[in-house]
């Protein structure tokens, strides 16, 4: 067996990429609803808990989709993302480009997709370039990097998911975010080629958080409107 056939090659975990804000954000609103919810459950009257069970129904799916969900997976083969309601599979042979401008998208042939799971940061950007001029010692309102704080260069180059597209500096100020975006990219550019890389898109509807959530929504309305 050939050292470089894809059954000798080592086996790598997937990567994953979240939000650790989100995560937090999650817990502390789950940790509050339950508490609102359950107090509302002992202390409450008839239509008073009827109210409370329904918003815990609609409101835990919401909170978990927005915050908890949300995940990048990063294989060999192919990119995960676990958006609050639908994942998509997409094979890292129709990637076309992965950028983060206002929001962070893997564009195929066919469609574009953001990935919540990794959030942009304007300000984290605006706060890196103005590190980068001061290394520099060119610092200041009108300096090159300040004028384009809305765009990494390494993030925004039209079609780029080559590792000769990444900016490399000596001392990395590059956000978080930026930072999971050109990780994506170099794995593009190894993986795309490969022949487990290849194959269709595969959307799939998150119906174990779309059924409670419209199921509490309709039992919300319900219990209010009779109340």
């Amino acid at each position: 067996m050939s050292k470089d056939s894809p059954a000798a090659r080592p086996k790598y975990a997937d990567r994953a990429y979240r939000s650790v804000a989100g995560i937090a954000a999650g817990v502390l609103l789950l940790a509050l609803g339950g508490w609102l919810g359950a107090d509302a459950l002992v202390r409450g009257s008839g239509q008073a808990r009827a109210i409370a069970v329904a918003a815990l129904v609609a409101g835990v799916p919401m909170v978990v989709s927005l915050t908890l969900r949300p995940v990048v997976y990063a294989g060999e083969e192919r990119l995960r993302v676990r958006n609050p309601f639908r994942t998509i599979v997409v094979p890292w042979g129709r990637v076309e480009e992965i950028r983060a401008g206002y929001s962070s998208e893997v564009v195929t042939e066919d469609a574009t997709y953001q990935m919540w799971a990794i959030p942009v940061s304007l300000r984290a950007r605006k706060k890196a370039n103005r590190r980068r001029d001061r290394a520099a010692g060119g610092g200041g309102l009108f300096s090159p990097s300040s004028r384009t704080a809305l765009s990494d260069p390494a993030m925004r180059r039209p079609g780029a998911t080559g590792a000769s597209d990444l900016d490399q500096t000596p001392e990395d100020f590059t956000p978080t975010a930026d930072k999971s975006i050109r990780e994506l990219r170099e794995l593009a550019y190894t993986y795309g080629d490969r022949e487990g890389a290849q194959g269709p898109v595969s959307v799939r509807w998150a119906y174990e958080i779309l059924g409670p959530l419209v199921a509490g929504t309709l039992a919300l309305i319900i219990a209010i409107a009779v109340g």
